[in-house]
């Protein structure tokens, strides 16, 4: 196990100076998150061309060189999966990864499926069975165990070479790119989730009035310096749905917090005075300054758009299955609404809709417009056929 295994800092800044001249890596993690305020990094595994090994953090503990790495443009990094990877190199790197494949996204490129577990994707990709995770290990207790460093090993063994089939593929449809530009857009949604305002995660925000989402910030607030010092998960402080509903209801006495459903119990009791406290804070902040619900919300929909946003779905839908490429990383409800806002009843303040831009606008080209506009007929071709409609341009 030793070879597998590094818990030295020299061993570990050579396999960097490894990884660095193989120019690329396959790279993966083990993580608890529910026990600390931040998930803890318990097991880092690298596969390179020539070798497979795992790095224990716990002993290695400057992941320096290997951040660095990351955040170069000269290693490509190869994961399944990677938004946790990503999050590490954030937080604990400090700086974004340059060079960064996802295959589970890049899956999605070349079949409807998206997304696909690591086995499904082994499987699917290179035709081999794998054993599978070992999904209730405990990853902080020391010495791991023969078992636990084969499994996480073979969390990498097969990347690189899943991701050279899955390029040679790409590259021959002139879908490299597309994939490229969905691993940018991932790396850049877990940097916005990572530096968006706790509140706005929480639940049913989108239907909340300004005053009720000033206490909501209040209280959630609290909740992550809380949830710091006790170093606990921030729900394991106090849930979200609970959160949600003293904002709402905005009790004013001790006996008021401990009215609240759910929320007679003794460890909440010892800190209702803190949440009312938070809830004045939180009604004395002037208009001006209380925060706004999000604008574009889904409960905020006409019925005209819900209409069409639906009736777009149709014809993506049946677009994506010619093209064999998945629905979902094409678009979402939203961005189907976005579209009809834009187009339709000329809503064109701020980015313009995300189904008009990059290789996504090759995946639709006009269709979806041109159905807005009632320039293409839609009918049935082939009841039988996994797209069954054909979109079609009336005679001039």
């Amino acid at each position: 196990m030793s070879s597998s295994l590094i818990s030295d800092q020299s061993e570990f800044e050579n396999l960097c100076d490894q990884i660095r001249q193989a120019g690329i890596v396959a790279f993966d993690t083990e993580f608890i998150s529910e026990y600390r305020w931040k998930p803890e990094l318990c097991l880092l595994q690298f596969a390179t061309p020539e070798r497979s090994v795992c790095v224990d953090p716990f002993a290695v503990t400057d992941l320096t060189s290997w951040w660095q790495i990351m955040e170069d443009d000269s290693t490509t990094v190869v994961v399944h999966g990677g938004q946790a990877e990503v999050r590490f190199c954030f937080s604990l790197g400090g700086g974004r990864p340059r060079k960064l494949v996802d295959v589970q996204i890049a899956e999605g490129f070349r079949s409807r499926s998206y997304p696909l577990g690591y086995t499904a994707l082994i499987a699917r990709v290179l035709g081999e069975k794998i054993h599978g995770k070992e999904t209730r290990s405990d990853w902080r207790r020391r010495p791991l165990s023969p078992q636990q460093i084969e499994y996480a090993i073979e969390d990498v063994d097969h990347l690189l070479k899943v991701w050279s089939t899955q390029s040679a593929a790409l590259a021959g449809q002139d879908r490299l790119w597309w994939a490229e530009a969905e691993f940018d857009k991932m790396i850049s949604d877990v940097h916005t989730d990572i530096v968006r305002e706790s509140w706005r995660k929480l639940p049913g925000v989108h239907r909340m009035r300004p005053q009720e989402l000033a206490v909501l910030r209040e209280l959630a607030n609290w909740r992550e310096l809380e949830a710091s010092r006790r170093d606990r998960p921030a729900r394991r402080i106090l849930r979200d749905d609970l959160l949600v509903e003293l904002a709402k209801r905005q009790p004013k006495t001790v006996t008021d917090v401990m009215a609240t459903r759910d929320m007679n119990r003794p460890e909440y009791k010892r800190i209702a005075t803190e949440l009312i406290d938070c809830i004045r804070a939180g009604q004395d902040v002037p208009e001006r300054d209380r925060p706004r619900p999000p604008e574009s919300a889904a409960g905020d929909q006409t019925s005209d758009e819900h209409v069409l946003g639906q009736f777009l779905s149709l014809a993506l839908t049946n677009r994506c299955f010619e093209l064999n490429v998945s629905k979902q990383l094409v678009a979402t409800s939203a961005d189907l609404r976005h579209l009809v806002r834009w187009h339709v009843f000329g809503e064109k303040q701020g980015t313009p809709p995300r189904l008009t831009q990059g290789w996504r606008a090759v995946v639709c080209g006009d269709l979806l417009t041109d159905v807005l506009d009632g320039k293409i007929w839609v009918r049935v071709a082939d009841p039988e056929s996994d797209h069954p409609l054909i979109f079609v341009r009336p005679p001039a």
